[in-house]
């Protein structure tokens, strides 16, 4: 197959397109990587598709989270805890082989550690779509498209878009998304909230800008959350709830997959 035709980014658009073409935003579950085993992550990647992800978020376990509430955090030190390595999590995502495009969330500090160009060809290479990487700086994506090349025009580089990042940024972040750009629909850290976060004057300024994909996350957990967000952004990520939703199942004896793939579909439910 034509290696262009099949790249990462392009992948992540026609995603994006297939749940706008059924009228809804596109539903991006985000699990942990190795929680509470990559057994049950390899699992839950073969399986979301069909429980109703569009897309995958894949969290690797950092022992210093940064904008991870207490929920993600303590699943990322699980994992670590069980041998979830960078190296690991990527073996599991090529095994697992999903039918949805998987996206790596990352730190900075591993991708720096294995080195930027070695670590986006090790995410193609695992079939992974595209990268985000939460704590990187402004200038972080600039240069590692310049040091990475081909492999960087060819994943899905998603930027993080914050209620504080500056008029400047945020033209330069929409200017050169190709597959989305994450929106913080909230300031903190991740968590579940009562409400439904309120996104749409903040998406009419984004898109003033450009045409860019919006993907927004933090605080969405429940069907009624993905459908208003979904009137004005193109897709809804959703992570301390699943991740919570797991840690219960483990602490009661049940099986951590299937209560996580229980709540996915309650995503969809109308």
């Amino acid at each position: 197959m034509a290696e262009q035709e099949h790249a990462g980014v392009q992948r992540i658009i026609e995603a994006f397109a297939r749940a706008k073409a059924r009228g809804s935003c596109a539903l991006m579950p985000f699990i942990t990587a190795g929680y509470p085993d990559l057994a049950t992550t390899e699992r839950l990647l073969r399986e979301l598709p069909a429980a109703g992800a569009d897309l995958i978020e894949v969290g690797i376990p950092f022992s210093d989270p940064i904008a991870d509430g207490p929920v993600i955090a303590e699943s990322m030190h699980r994992a670590l805890l069980a041998g979830a390595t960078p190296h690991a999590v990527l073996d599991s995502i090529a095994r697992a082989r999903p039918a949805v495009p998987v996206l790596a969330m990352v730190s900075v500090s591993i991708v720096e550690r294995i080195g930027t160009s070695e670590f986006l060809a090790l995410c193609e290479r695992s079939g992974v779509a595209g990268v985000i990487v939460p704590d990187a700086g402004p200038e972080f994506w600039p240069e590692a498209r310049a040091r990475a090349g081909e492999v960087a025009t060819r994943l899905g580089v998603v930027e993080l878009v914050a209620p504080s990042t500056p008029p400047a940024r945020l033209a330069r972040i929409v200017r050169d998304s190709r597959a989305f750009l994450y929106l913080l629909a909230r300031a903190g850290v991740t968590g579940e909230r009562a409400d439904a976060p309120e996104v749409s004057a903040r998406i009419a300024e984004i898109r003033a800008l450009g045409d860019a994909r919006i993907a927004v996350g933090f605080g969405i957990s429940t069907a009624e959350h993905v459908q208003a967000v979904g009137k004005s952004a193109d897709g809804a990520i959703v992570g301390s709830a699943i991740v919570r939703r797991m840690t219960s199942a483990i602490d009661a004896g049940n099986d951590a997959a299937d209560a996580a793939l229980d709540l996915v579909r309650s995503l969809r439910r109308p």
